[in-house]
């Protein structure tokens, strides 16, 4: 009887031992997660999203806190909506948030995430941002396009003057730039010269674009993935997969075509013709060479695919708030285009690249522009790669990290003024000056930073400020047919790039000079 009750009496300490443990244990955790906010079942906080998913997470970051998870079906999120926290995800710890969650659109439309934007970290990862870096979008790559940049931009100089002075649909003309633009720089031609061409490719790319931008349920939710199915998400993907991956397969075999007939010199080159030039190496070269790249098709036709769309919509997103932030500040509008005119001169000449290096009024619009529609407004989300802290929360492996760079921008407590529209604050050597865009402040992250930052910075910029400085030199410009500039729609479209809802239809006086 002694012996069993001392058993007993054992068995209950050992039990009361292992409650409190776990109790502890418990506790500890839900105190060391992020601040939660409440979901439902199954679905989690998929529902508070809504159709503008950065504002609703500024909200609810209002709510829960700068650092915030969430259960997006069954995956766990975590939200930063705060520089210091972006500074540890994009900086300090930016190696163990270095990899993308998996994506069944990215899979599927850029040929299993084998390229620069979606793929997972690792050696095939590092090949392919090198090649971005050395090969592609090198300083010297993109000074190498110069004329390229200036034909384009004096080409819609032209269509508008075309209009004589009446009302323009200037979002179609600006992403016939965009998309010419981007083509003969990574394609070598704009495939516009075949009846209806120019205007296929650009409803391809549009579509693509939208396509990416969308939620499948089957990445959530992957006893649902038969929404996906019933939407038509599915066939639609399907559907541009196959006509991208043609479009592609034309592209290559002519630049291949040509290689057997033409010697390109280095500096002929478009992307191309230099992404095939480095999948031309065998192994033994590529091992031996400096940068050890060794490409695959599908490495080569998912790098165009990210420069063709990533270089298409933004540019075209950001010289649409440009514009329609101008004409709703004319003050602005008038000391920008006093400046390019002051700068430029009489001459009348297409703008030259040269001539930007002395117009910080325009340098200020386009950054004002981008801190307020920035075109990714969510980062790409990264995945932690192993359990980890973040602002002294536990994370666990596996948990996607997104960062609002949008909310950042507009938090008032980081900007004065923060939902006005001010370049001047980005005027002068100190302050929100002395910011540029590669991700060295995290209040200011329009192309991301640390290792998964944009590589097409350089290129981008200097073709946002030619073409700007041309539309100003050029034209005077006011809302058509009387309308104030009161009247402009300024709603978005969320998606992969953040889109102006309504096209933007101004009118364009030829200035004279």
């Amino acid at each position: 009887m002694f012996y069993q009750s001392s058993l007993l009496l054992v068995v209950a300490w050992f039990l009361f031992f292992v409650f409190c443990l776990r109790w502890t244990r418990s506790k500890k955790s839900s105190l060391d997660h992020p601040p939660a906010a409440p979901g439902l079942p199954v679905f989690g906080n998929l529902h508070q999203l809504g159709s503008l998913p950065h504002r609703s997470l500024r909200a609810l970051a209002e709510k829960h806190g700068p650092v915030m998870a969430l259960r997006l079906g069954r995956l766990p999120t975590v939200v930063v909506s705060s520089p210091e926290g972006a500074q540890e995800v994009l900086k300090t710890r930016d190696l163990v948030f270095a990899s993308r969650p998996d994506s069944s659109l990215a899979d599927r439309l850029f040929y299993r995430s084998q390229e620069m934007a979606f793929s997972k970290y690792g050696e095939p990862w590092r090949q392919m941002r090198r090649i971005g870096v050395l090969h592609l979008l090198s300083q010297k790559q993109v000074h190498s396009f110069r004329k390229v940049r200036e034909e384009e931009a004096a080409a819609l100089v032209a269509r508008i003057r075309a209009a004589a002075g009446g009302p323009v649909n200037l979002s179609d003309m600006i992403i016939d730039f965009t998309s010419n633009l981007i083509c003969r720089v990574a394609l070598g031609r704009t495939y516009a010269d075949a009846k209806g061409g120019g205007s296929q490719i650009r409803e391809l790319f549009g579509e693509f674009m939208e396509i990416m931008g969308l939620f499948p349920v089957r990445d959530y939710i992957p006893w649902l993935a038969w929404i996906d199915w019933l939407s038509g998400l599915d066939g639609r993907a399907r559907k541009i997969g196959l006509k991208l991956d043609a479009l592609l397969e034309k592209v290559i075999a002519e630049h291949q075509r040509r290689k057997l007939t033409v010697n390109i010199a280095a500096d002929d080159m478009d992307l191309v013709d230099i992404l095939l030039s480095l999948g031309d190496q065998d192994d033994a070269a590529a091992s031996s060479s400096s940068t050890n790249i060794s490409l695959t098709m599908d490495n080569i036709k998912g790098i165009i695919l990210d420069m063709v769309a990533a270089g298409t919509d933004s540019s075209k997103s950001t010289l649409e708030w440009a514009m329609a932030e101008l004409i709703r500040h004319p003050e602005e509008m008038a000391k920008v285009q006093e400046e390019i005119r002051r700068v430029v001169g009489p001459r009348g000449e297409e703008i030259r690249e040269e001539d930007l290096e002395g117009m910080e009024q325009l340098k200020a619009v386009l950054k004002e522009t981008l801190r307020l529609h920035p075109p990714g407004p969510l980062l790409l989300p990264r995945e932690a790669m192993e359990t980890t802290e973040l602002q002294g929360y536990h994370i666990p492996k596996g948990t996607r990290v997104i960062v609002n760079g949008w909310a950042i921008a507009r938090d008032p407590a980081l900007w004065d003024k923060a939902e006005e529209f001010l370049p001047e604050r980005f005027l002068g050597d100190s302050g929100a000056g002395a910011l540029d865009f590669k991700g060295s402040d995290f209040r200011y992250l329009p192309f991301g930073a640390g290792r998964r930052g944009c590589p097409g910075i350089g290129f981008s910029m200097v073709a946002l400020e030619v073409v700007l400085a041309s539309l100003l030199y050029y034209f005077d410009w006011e809302m058509p047919d009387g309308m104030s500039s009161d009247e402009m729609e300024m709603d978005e479209v969320f998606g992969l790039i953040m889109q102006k809802k309504s096209s933007l239809i101004l009118q364009g006086k030829p200035f004279k000079a």
